[in-house]
């Protein structure tokens, strides 16, 4: 099983390193000639996720979908256009990771009041759910950014950002609210359970690369901190 997702993820890999990014290479020229920086794409990306999530606070699944299905195109050519302008830069990294746990939460956050609100599919449990997802998915996220301050690259786990937005939007915007809403239902459960998964891989990945061998070194954080130390983590995703 664990082999079977491996290729499955392997060859995600392959599809976007030498397919998709290729693909939005012309999209991201024009962008470049009309002037629009990537950090101008990172906060359009993001304004348009949290419409996506607005719209799921709403109960308008299908349009949510794929709100978030064409925002993922603006999500990838930031980095196209940074790279090309040579615009690759610490605050832009910074500001591109920050902004997706904004985005991850608007999305999450819309499914929760959702639950929370709707006359017909009003579902307590799944609020619980919804908010330990969203709980979750900052574990991912804080748990990696922790551990490469040790200096450890705890990249581990089944459930990165893309799969998480790929669940989001893809049954919403074909499906909706089918089977009752027990699609959407599986979907939420799917991604908490994967997300806490995930984040208890990195904590004890982090455990195990600290028991075995030398331990890396503790890194202080300073205003006299290379920059060079940082360059590797530049536009990283969760």
């Amino acid at each position: 099983m664990r082999s079977l997702w491996d290729r499955v993820r392997k060859a995600h890999v392959v599809f976007v390193t030498t397919g998709y990014l290729r693909l939005m290479e012309p999209i991201a020229a024009v962008l470049i000639k009309l002037g629009i920086s990537a950090n101008a794409l990172t906060t359009i990306g993001t304004l348009s996720t949290v419409v996506g999530g607005v719209a799921f606070a709403y109960g308008h699944m299908r349009l949510a979908g794929w709100i978030i299905g064409l925002t993922a195109i603006a999500d990838a050519l930031d980095g196209v256009v940074a790279r090309k302008t040579g615009q690759v830069t610490v605050f832009g990294a910074f500001y591109d990771s920050t902004l997706d746990r904004i985005a991850d939460g608007a999305l999450l956050g819309g499914i929760a009041y959702f639950y929370a609100t709707h006359p017909v599919y009003h579902n307590k449990p799944m609020l619980a759910v919804s908010l330990f997802g969203i709980i979750g998915s900052y574990m991912i996220s804080y748990a990696r950014a922790r551990a490469e301050a040790l200096g450890i690259n705890a990249k581990v786990g089944v459930m990165q950002r893309a799969e998480r937005v790929i669940l989001l939007c893809v049954p919403q915007a074909f499906f909706g609210l089918a089977f009752n809403g027990w699609l959407l239902n599986s979907v939420v459960i799917l991604l908490t359970v994967t997300a806490w998964h995930t984040a208890i891989l990195r904590i004890n990945y982090v455990r195990v690369s600290t028991l075995v061998g030398e331990q890396p070194p503790l890194r202080v954080i300073s205003d006299s901190t290379s920059s060079s130390s940082t360059r590797s983590s530049l536009r990283a995703k969760s």
